[in-house]
């Protein structure tokens, strides 16, 4: 029941952000009333900015939590992202990316 209702107040929130993000210009500006009163007006582009900020900071801080719960650190054997060892995938991978990037641009 708890874990429903804090997913459904992010989406929520993820929606109302969605929709403001659409709907007004990075210079609009608003009071944000939370903030310290020499920070308090501020444009929907420094409110994004200051979002994404305190969201690397957040994920930063849980990935600690994990890893003092779990001991492990940075990259494992077996998983999907970036590992040590054999990055020959990596190549093929950034040809390919480039050349996805050569055709769009032969588009425009």
């Amino acid at each position: 029941m708890v874990i429903e209702y804090v997913i459904g107040m992010c989406r929520r929130a993820w929606g109302h952000a969605d929709a403001t993000i659409a709907a007004l210009p990075l210079e609009s500006v608003a009071d944000i009333v939370w903030w310290p009163e020499e920070h308090r007006r501020a444009t929907l582009q420094r409110v994004l900015v200051h979002t994404i900020a305190e969201t690397h900071r957040h994920a930063g801080h849980a990935d600690i939590v994990r890893e003092s719960i779990d001991g492990s650190t940075g990259y494992r054997d077996g998983d999907d992202i970036v590992t040590a060892g054999d990055l020959s995938w990596w190549e093929s991978y950034r040809e390919e990316l480039e050349r996805v990037a050569r055709e769009a641009a032969n588009r425009s």
